[in-house]
């Protein structure tokens, strides 16, 4: 089933691997999807003398094959519902890996201790789809959580093979994560989310944070680690200041971008790799990276700088670069939050796939927004775009294909008011026209919303001068009122939402902040 090149890599990769793992296929044996995942297995296994293959001839939910990984003989609390083909291949991968100790993407001491101190016990069912971009960040997360934590036990659901499991949970939308029958978390969510998200919904058994409480302390802070905190961050450690970068991911924003093609010298990437590439450079410099953090509060009068993170830790510096970026905006309208991973999404890549042959609409206007409109509507029956301006703000070029389109219906100068369901799943929005104030209401099973980005200023913005969209007020040199804080990117108020520009305010930033401390004007 894999190909002899992938065998060969895979065997480059498990090099190193010195720990028993053993892949367990759970399923009856006369079955060709138990054969398939048997073959798979084995070739899998193949790679490396320090993997094997189990089976057991045993029936399985919907006759789905299961995938289970053991550690010297016991098992692990991590498991595959279907071939982990696709995008899932990397986490098989990275469960192997992890469950050795192996992987960069193993958590630090911090977060491990979190992890640990999770009450249980907890099965988690992760529904995913091959083909979702935004998936494997959470099945990662959670194979972490089993395998540091014995009381949880991660089985991630190819909602493919196992339909009436999607149709039970009334899964609309991937990733969707349950635990123990409650719904946890739906859409991309970082490790440090998801351990938050687990601690409310499970408990703690100690107080995490720093083992001594002592507050670390650094030249500078960065806060967040997308386009502009990667490059604020570059450019201080080249300077030879002691820097910290405290993210809940690195990449931020960009890892929920598909194709990137106005990064000038680059003629095409994805947000995935781009990220990727961040870390990378990161990484060249002697500086500290703390992600899967959440920022919970921050003082920014006086010196040093301190933030405080959802994991306790404090950290201290002079100066700090707020480059926290920004998230995707929500609507605020009765229902929305009600039917989010129900009919209500924001990724077409991920959960268009659920809406085959129905009617769905898109709230935008923009280029996201006619992106996405296009995307559906190869898939969808009807597709209605509601723009709240008087006319489309999107790229010529995508206008003109939108056009092109049967299926798809604009419709202009329209706020929609409130999102109705049925209690399990979207039926209809009301429309209201802004020039006759008519209100209408359009059946749909699904609102995808792509109206842009509001910034993750909340924990700085009663301390700096925010706009009224909530954006940190910087001047050209990207510092704000307070001395020795700076701010670049996405979070700020700074024109042009753009990936180029955001590094160039970061360098900026930087740059700013090491000019003061050769001045004298914060503290070296």
């Amino acid at each position: 089933m894999l190909e002899k090149d992938i065998i060969n890599q895979l065997a480059g990769i498990f090099s190193t691997l010195e720990t028993s793992v053993t892949l367990v296929v759970t399923g009856v044996s006369s079955r060709n999807e138990t054969k398939q995942m048997l073959e798979f297995a084995r070739d899998f296994a193949s790679a490396s003398p320090a993997l094997d293959v189990k089976e057991h001839d045993e029936p399985t939910q919907e006759n789905a094959p299961l995938l289970a990984i053991w550690r010297n003989g016991q098992p692990t609390g991590v498991t595959f519902c279907g071939i982990p083909n696709g995008h899932e291949f990397t986490s098989l991968i990275l469960a192997v890996l992890n469950a050795a100790g192996l992987g960069k993407n193993l958590p630090d001491e911090a977060l491990r201790r979190r992890i640990e101190n999770l009450q249980g016990p907890a099965d988690i069912f992760s529904f995913v789809s091959l083909t979702c971009t935004n998936c494997p960040d959470v099945v990662q997360a959670l194979n972490i959580v089993s395998l540091l934590n014995p009381r949880f036990h991660n089985t991630t659901v190819d909602g493919g093979v196992a339909p009436q499991m999607v149709k039970d949970y009334n899964v609309q939308s991937v990733p969707t994560v349950y635990a123990n029958g409650k719904l946890i978390s739906v859409g991309r969510s970082d490790l440090g989310q998801l351990v938050g998200k687990l601690e409310e919904a499970f408990g703690s058994s100690a107080t995490p944070g720093l083992v001594d409480g002592t507050p670390l302390g650094f030249d500078a802070i960065v806060a967040g680690g997308g386009p502009a905190g990667a490059a604020a961050a570059i450019y201080l450690a080249r300077k030879g200041l002691r820097t910290a970068v405290v993210a809940g991911r690195i990449g931020g924003q960009v890892q929920d971008t598909m194709d990137i093609e106005n990064l000038i010298s680059v003629p095409l990437t994805t947000g995935p790799k781009l990220a990727a590439a961040l870390r990378t450079h990161m990484e060249q410099y002697d500086l500290s990276l703390f992600d899967n953090r959440r920022i919970l509060s921050a003082e920014l009068e006086g010196f040093p700088k301190r933030l405080t993170t959802d994991g306790g830790e404090v950290f201290e510096a002079p100066a700090l670069i707020i480059a926290t970026g920004a998230s995707w905006r929500h609507l605020n309208v009765p229902g929305e939050a009600d039917y989010i991973g129900r009919g209500v999404a924001f990724c077409t890549h991920c959960d268009g796939p659920f809406y085959a042959g129905k009617r769905v609409a898109v709230v935008g206007g923009g280029n996201s927004g006619i992106e996405a409109a296009i995307d559906l509507a190869g898939i969808c029956e009807h597709v209605d775009v509601f723009e709240f301006l008087d006319e489309l703000k999107a790229d010529e070029v995508l206008q003109k294909k939108l056009a092109t389109l049967g299926n798809v219906d604009v419709h202009l100068s329209s706020a929609l008011t409130e999102v109705k369901g049925d209690g399990k799943s979207v039926t209809s929005v009301l429309v209201k026209d802004r020039k006759s104030g008519e209100e209408k209401e359009y059946a749909v099973q699904g609102v995808f919303v792509q109206i842009g980005l509001t910034p993750n200023s909340a924990p700085f913005s009663e301390q700096v001068p925010v706009n009224k969209r909530g954006e940190i007020e910087a001047d050209e040199s990207c510092r704000t009122k307070l001395t020795g804080v700076y701010a670049a990117g996405d979070v700020t108020d700074v024109p042009y939402k753009q990936i180029i520009i955001s590094m160039g305010e970061g360098a900026k930033a930087a740059l700013s902040a090491v000019d003061d401390r050769m001045r004298g004007l914060t503290p070296s």
